[in-house]
């Protein structure tokens, strides 16, 4: 007898190929049989009318906090996620001393919109090396997850506070190298880094990432290149807006230097600038030139993101904005009075020099979510152009005596200015180029602000019900064996004998995801964005079900996934 079988599904494989009837028998955490299944099972699913698919595989997460008081990785377990790789960005939570806890806790609280209450109160912070990390989260997994080795732990442990603003010397880089080496040989996947200059810490000052020379880089490549089953993850300047040649040049060096591949978060295509996405894209090819990769992550969905002028968000980051964003909840709301200061305001929004950011300035296009003083009463989901137009005022002067009415409080939800159809139909384009691949939900960060993780419901039902741009076989296939062929995922990404049993069975006719919606379930009482899902059948990990009819089960049958055992090495000239 089979512990688990599955009868009568539309079985997508991962590879792309058309959906076929099939059985899928199961035993030992593994997939045993595809096809008629004779032998009976302890477990059996009628999945008569439904779909049966590799679980989905998350390429960009921040899970490595949310793991220790939520082993199932919610909200994405919901939506068919049964892998998850985290440590991006150069953040993680390992290798850490005791008297830098609050350095870390402060500085992800920061960066990735964590809440401090939340890392203070959910996590004992009872380990110092990437090994002892791992420990603490081996066994007590509902998700398979792995881990890269970020660049601000391993710097800070080494240079500390008082060189975190410097170059480092042969010595400290010899260091480093060590510490990473010993992080990967403990299971590590790899290692990531940011040079973002949007990146600060806790206290306001520049992540000590950010001042590591060329040198220290590929140093870092190097430890990379000497350990199986490895990857790269990189953030710089360029992904926010466009790359300069300098930043194509090191991010062509670092990949060729380990002999691996290189992935960067996140890719935005709007068709209202094509040459930035291709610029972006260029990386690619010169590292393919150059006998290395580049991948390009790029989101399948419009991920809903709110902004607050009280709390760290987007908007703090337009260049300029800073000096008052920044200032005490007093003494901004002071600036913002001032006609002056707004106008200047204004004027850097739609400034060249915003970059990126100038998609913030559509001041009109602002819903107004939830407001908290009675001059506001009546505004809540409205737009702020409507409400400008009807008081007679401009767009920017309305919104701010919106937020100032509240506090600063008000809650804020810019429409998105690249749902049209031809940012659409590019988008599909870049969907298909080898040089990209679906990824960047930032699951398990920012909280409060945004909810990507339900892109891959989200997406199928996209693809089933309404713009239909790839076949449901073609968006399975990306968001399954693409990113486990690109971290050399030795038994996972598709539906096949011998392969590890994490499926996803889902109805076609129902598949999507419910609105965000804000909870209060963190650890210290904190809030979050959630999005449950329509038409999640099952979702199993290793053989045993974790999502049943929607909600999860609480089973914790995941892997701490580490590099060189659950791991092959990519050859990224292949």
């Amino acid at each position: 007898m089979l512990d688990y079988v599955i009868r009568n599904g539309q079985v997508v494989d991962g590879t792309g190929a058309p959906a076929r009837k099939a059985d899928v028998g199961i035993a030992g955490g593994r997939i045993v049989a595809v096809g008629e299944v004779a032998d009976r099972g302890a477990v059996e699913l009628d999945a008569t009318g439904l779909v049966v698919a590799p679980g989905i595989v998350d390429p960009h997460t921040h899970y490595d906090a949310q793991l220790f008081w939520d082993p199932s990785a919610s909200p994405s377990n919901l939506h068919g996620v049964t892998t998850v790789i985290a440590g991006n960005c150069g953040f993680t939570l390992a290798p850490i001393k005791a008297e830098d806890h609050d350095y870390i806790r402060r500085m992800m609280a920061k960066v990735e919109g964590m809440p401090l209450a939340a890392l203070e109160d959910g996590i004992t912070w009872d380990w110092e090396s990437f090994a002892d990390y791992l420990g603490r989260l081996e066994g007590n997994l509902g998700v398979n997850a792995g881990f890269l080795v970020g660049h601000c732990a391993v710097r800070r442990w080494v240079m500390g506070h008082d060189r975190a603003d410097q170059v480092a010397t042969d010595d400290e880089v010899a260091a480093m190298t060590r510490l990473l080496a010993e992080s990967i040989e403990a299971g590590g996947l790899g290692f990531s880094s940011s040079q973002s200059r949007t990146h600060s810490d806790g206290d306001g000052n520049p992540i000590t990432s950010r001042y590591a020379d060329r040198r220290e880089m590929l140093a870092f490549c190097e430890v990379v290149r000497d350990h199986p089953g490895t990857t790269l993850e990189y953030i710089t300047n360029g992904c926010l807006d466009t790359f300069s040649d300098e930043e194509i040049d090191l991010m062509v060096a670092m990949t060729t230097t380990a002999r691996r591949p290189l992935n960067w978060n996140v890719l935005t295509v709007d068709s209202r600038t094509p040459e930035k996405v291709e610029r972006q894209l260029e990386a690619s090819s010169r590292a393919a030139e150059a006998g290395g990769r580049i991948v390009a992550l790029t989101m399948p969905t419009l991920v809903p993101m709110n902004m607050s002028f009280r709390t760290f968000c987007a908007l703090f980051l337009i260049p300029g904005w800073g000096e008052v964003m920044n200032l005490p909840v007093e003494e901004r709301m002071a600036q913002l009075r001032d006609p002056a200061v707004r106008a200047h305001l204004d004027e850097l929004a739609h400034s060249k020099d915003a970059g990126v950011f100038r998609r913030l300035s559509h001041w009109a296009n602002y819903i107004i979510g939830d407001t908290y003083s009675e001059a506001n009463t009546g505004l809540s989901w409205r737009d702020v152009g409507s409400i400008a137009e009807e008081q007679g005022k401009d767009p920017f002067d309305t919104l701010v005596d919106i937020v100032l009415a509240d506090d600063l409080r008000t809650v804020l939800w810019p429409k998105a200015s690249d749902g049209d159809d031809a940012s659409w139909a590019l988008r599909a384009t870049v969907w298909d180029d080898p040089r990209a691949m679906i990824g960047g939900s930032d699951a398990g960060a920012h909280l409060d602000r945004m909810c990507g993780t339900n892109y891959p419901t989200s997406f199928l039902s996209d693809c089933l019900r309404r713009r239909k741009l790839v076949s449901m076989e073609r968006a399975i296939q990306m968001m399954t064996q693409a990113p486990a062929r690109l971290f050399g995922l030795v038994d996972r990404g598709r539906v096949a004998e011998g392969m590890r049993a994490d499926l996803f069975v889902f109805d076609p006719v129902t598949v999507g995801s419910e609105p965000a919606r804000l909870v209060d379930d963190l650890p210290g009482g904190t809030n979050r964005l959630v999005a449950d899902a329509t038409g999640v059948v099952r979702v199993l990990v290793n053989g045993v079900e974790t999502v049943v009819d929607g909600k999860a089960t609480g089973a914790t049958p995941g892997t701490l996934l580490r590099s060189g055992r659950d791991t092959e090495t990519v050859d990224p000239a292949a």
